[in-house]
């Protein structure tokens, strides 16, 4: 999957996010329009028990500001001008880590891939977890295994 995961800018961003007791779910230097944006997304689990994100504003802020902060320290980690955005995922959270497909088994989730499986390159289905290195869904009854490394982008569906 293409994601900054297992790079040096998660390398100094997770210790962060776990210091202030969240998930370091996704982290990607996107090009728009308007600049350059480094986008940190977080998660935990809601004290609750439901569904759902338990990212509070002050988490994003506290996460911000200490990310801002070790980002200026690095700065050989980003070149160019950036703006900073730390949110939660939301109810499309990304399914970026194999222990994601574990963790959300049963939802339904959308899937892309890089190259064609069986003759299509996005799914929406029921998650029927990881084996073997393959993402397994339901697809209305249908079942499909894709590999893991051929998904470019996977993200919870919003049922709601």
């Amino acid at each position: 999957m293409d994601t900054a995961l297992g790079t040096p800018l998660e390398e100094l961003l997770a210790p962060i996010c776990h210091a202030h007791g969240v998930e370091l779910v996704d982290v990607r230097k996107l090009r728009e329009p308007a600049g350059a944006i480094l986008r940190i997304i977080l998660d935990r689990p809601r004290p609750d028990g439901g569904e759902g994100s338990g990212i509070t504003l002050e988490d994003c802020t506290a996460v911000s500001r200490d990310a801002s902060a070790a980002l200026d320290v690095r700065d050989d980690l980003l070149s160019g001008a950036y703006r900073l955005e730390v949110s939660s995922p939301g109810p499309e959270r990304p399914l970026v880590r194999r222990d994601d497909f574990e963790r959300f088994t049963g939802r339904q989730v959308m899937v892309r891939t890089q190259m064609p499986v069986a003759a299509q390159r996005r799914f929406q289905g029921k998650l029927l977890g990881l084996v073997d290195e393959e993402v397994q869904l339901d697809l209305d009854g249908s079942p499909i295994a894709i590999p893991f490394d051929l998904i470019t982008r996977a993200h919870l569906v919003d049922e709601t």
